[in-house]
């Protein structure tokens, strides 16, 4: 196993998902154009929802750019890491959409792992990573997550505890 490289994915792949949360109590609504444009698909959903903004995106990618070589990652993997979380992210919004979930909403599981096993799967060859490195990294985020996201809460710097 590989527990350091494990952990430093999941440190890069927490920093994705934190920073927009952070961009949204500094910047507020300044900056947030929606990244699905308002569309709306034919079963009357957003494509992704009102959350998901091109500023989010954008500096969920930039961090862990910025980031990854403190951790001894390349910048460039750090970026990979940032978008594969985010690609996780859209693709659990995007479903939720489609089970007409909430923006926002909890679904345990479908929030935690696409976010956390896409960027940990590309990372397979390049940190060798094992099946499993990638099932520790993931139950990890999975817990990780939803601890932290009560911390956040109780801060007020997350409008909900989960």
């Amino acid at each position: 196993m590989h527990p350091l490289a494990v952990l430093r994915v999941l440190v890069l792949v927490s920093l994705a998902n934190s920073v927009p949360v952070a961009a949204k109590n500094i910047l507020g609504t300044r900056f947030a154009w929606p990244l699905d444009g308002g569309i709306e698909l034919p079963d009357g959903q957003r494509l992704f929802g009102r959350s998901k903004t091109i500023r989010g995106v954008l500096l969920a990618v930039l961090f862990p750019w910025v980031c990854a070589p403190l951790l001894g990652i390349g910048a460039g993997l750090g970026a990979a890491i940032g978008a594969l979380a985010m690609a996780g992210d859209l693709l659990s919004s995007f479903l939720k959409r489609r089970l007409r979930r909430p923006p926002s909403s909890q679904a345990l599981g479908l929030d935690q792992v696409p976010e956390s096993l896409f960027p940990l799967l590309a990372c397979i060859g390049l940190l060798d990573l094992t099946a499993r490195d990638i099932a520790a990294g993931v139950a990890v985020f999975f817990v990780g997550e939803l601890l932290l996201s009560r911390l956040l809460f109780r801060l007020h710097l997350r409008d909900r505890p989960y």
